[in-house]
């Protein structure tokens, strides 16, 4: 696949690595000079419709999140050859899985890592999406503005926008069963909190240096997912952080009530316990994390820029070869071709840059707005977090308060009966009376405090709806937007797609004219140097880097 140009513009430089659905290059857009990842859907499983659909509800769940710790996603769509791809930032770095295999982090620099995992996730989930495969190998930590350890988290292959029966079974179980949640290892639907169940898996690790559940079989190990309660990090590590162990364990409920109510709560816990670590404990500017990635390789191919230095260059051959202007007829057509092709393919170049500079901007137009929503809702959203926490801690009141109600109302009853009893018996005592006055006091002042409570319970949770309601209003929005922009892309990216294609054309022909001009030249000793010049430039045109009439050869004899 290496040299293969996807999608007319996208050349494939350098295999990267392999999910559980596709293969990932490192690519080239071959004509503006953009290094992206680019996946394509492993060639064992094109027959499988519902993967190539989760791999288009990859790019949209990605796309509709865009989050700076979230993998930007470029471009999507299906080559001539029907194969499904997507085109992401390319990104260098360190996977989690690496650095969790060195052993336990220190406690300020996990913390870090997973209050960032959180961020995006918060927003993810506010927008509806549920990763459902979080795992150390998704997890990639690089270098952004100075920052060492900025995490990108990859692969929503497996995330959930909405329930939809046409792409699995009912009951089918995916995910990885090391970070995979009880409901998830029962065959239920993912929810966000599964989401927050595989980040205690992930803390666990920095936490010890091993994962809580470790089995040899798949079925043993979804058991123990499902019934088994965690060890305790300090009993495997004494020194592990006793906040860092709470966080943990309640992370790792098996009962999905008990977990943290959402991402941003867990973010709130996350902030308290990273001031209260001492400020030289860990820097992430300054630490022992991901030192800063190396730059993407230069291409291995020259430009369009290059043509005309090279038909230049066969002009001077055929000059010499053939002083009198006196050039075979075919020598002479392919070197007008040649520097037409050079001229044809320059002015394309400008159109394609052009086209693309207008796709950027439209990408970036998108970005933004899609962003400043994605930040409306992620302000609604923590702050409806903090109602529904404080209408909870209401309603206990209200369950609390109930119960000494009931019990003042049956206290009231029976000193109201034992006072109408002694006046049935002709007796007076004042305190009597007190008493079932105090009581029925009592019962009244709790019926009161009740209904304060209730009232109070019962605004906080209008609040939550209304807050509730902007939210979908502004999903909503998001959605109608993003299909909109789509359409725009798709109709950019295919003005895009067609001049590369007609540049990849021009490319091909010069490459063919080439190989007919040395031909004719190669064997010329007079032209000895100036072939010599060509063959050792950077490269020659990308559509004939496999052709052998334009590789280095010794001179010719």
């Amino acid at each position: 696949m290496i040299g293969k140009v996807v999608a007319g513009r996208y050349r494939l430089e350098a295999r990267l690595g392999e999910g559980g659905m596709g293969i990932v290059y490192r690519a080239r857009h071959v004509l503006i000079e953009r290094v992206v990842a680019l996946k394509l859907i492993r060639p064992d499983l094109r027959g499988e419709t519902h993967l190539r659909a989760w791999m288009l509800r990859e790019a949209r769940a990605a796309n509709r999140v865009d989050h700076a710790h979230i993998i930007d996603i470029h471009d999507i769509g299906e080559t001539e050859e029907g194969e499904l791809y997507l085109v992401m930032e390319y990104l260098v770095g360190t996977p989690l899985s690496a650095e969790l295999a060195r052993g336990p982090m220190p406690i300020a620099r996990g913390v870090d890592i997973l209050e960032q995992m959180c961020a995006a996730l918060a927003r993810a989930h506010d927008l509806g999406v549920v990763h459902r495969d979080l795992k150390s190998d998704n997890i990639l930590l690089t270098q952004r503005g100075g920052r060492k350890d900025f995490v990108k988290i990859l692969d929503f292959g497996l995330a959930a926008i909405a329930r939809d029966p046409r792409l699995a079974p009912k009951g089918a179980v995916f995910g990885t069963p090391e970070y995979m949640s009880p409901e998830q290892a029962r065959g239920e639907e993912a929810a966000a909190q599964s989401d927050l169940y595989a980040l205690g898996v992930l803390f666990f690790e920095m936490l010890t240096g091993q994962l809580p559940f470790r089995a040899n079989d798949r079925d043993t190990l979804l058991e123990m997912q499902r019934t088994q309660p965690p060890p305790r990090p300090r009993g495997i590590r004494p020194d592990a952080h006793p906040q860092g162990e709470s966080i943990c364990l309640r992370l790792l409920e098996k009962d999905i009530r008990k977990r943290y109510r959402d991402a941003h709560h867990l973010q709130e816990e996350l902030k308290a316990l990273q001031r209260s670590l001492p400020s030289q404990a860990w820097d992430a500017e300054a630490g022992d994390g991901v030192p800063a990635p190396p730059p993407p390789p230069p291409p291995q191919s020259a430009g369009v820029t290059e043509w005309a230095s090279r038909a230049a260059l066969f002009s001077r051959m055929v000059s010499r070869a053939y002083p009198g202007a006196n050039s075979p007829p075919e020598v002479t057509n392919a070197l007008m071709q040649a520097w037409d092709l050079a001229a044809r393919a320059n002015r394309l170049e400008g159109e394609v840059a052009s086209y693309t500079r207008k796709l950027e901007a439209q990408e970036r137009r998108g970005r933004a707005l899609r962003a400043e929503i994605g930040r409306k809702v992620e302000e609604l959203a923590h702050e409806e977090s903090r109602v529904l926490r404080e209408a909870a801690a209401d309603g206990e009141d209200v369950e609390k308060v109930r119960g000494e109600l009931m019990q003042a109302e049956r206290a009231a009853v029976a000193a109201r009966q034992f006072a109408d009893g002694a006046i049935r018996q002709g007796a007076y005592d004042p305190s009597v009376f007190e008493r079932a006055g105090a009581a029925a006091a009592t019962a009244q002042a709790k019926r009161e405090q009740l209904g304060r409570y209730e009232q109070k319970k019962n605004m906080r949770e209008a609040t939550a709806r209304d807050l509730r309601r902007q939210i979908e209003e502004l999903r909503a929005q998001l959605a109608r937007y993003a299909e909109a922009l789509e359409e725009d892309l798709a109709q950019s990216r295919e003005k895009v797609a067609a001049r590369t294609r007609e540049g990849l054309a021009f490319e091909k022909a010069f490459g063919d004219v080439s190989n007919t001009l040395l031909g004719h030249l190669r064997t010329k000793p007079e032209c000895r140097d100036l072939v010599t010049e060509l063959l050792s430039a950077p490269s020659t045109p990308e559509g004939d880097s496999k052709n052998s009439a334009l590789k280095p050869m010794p001179p010719a004899k």
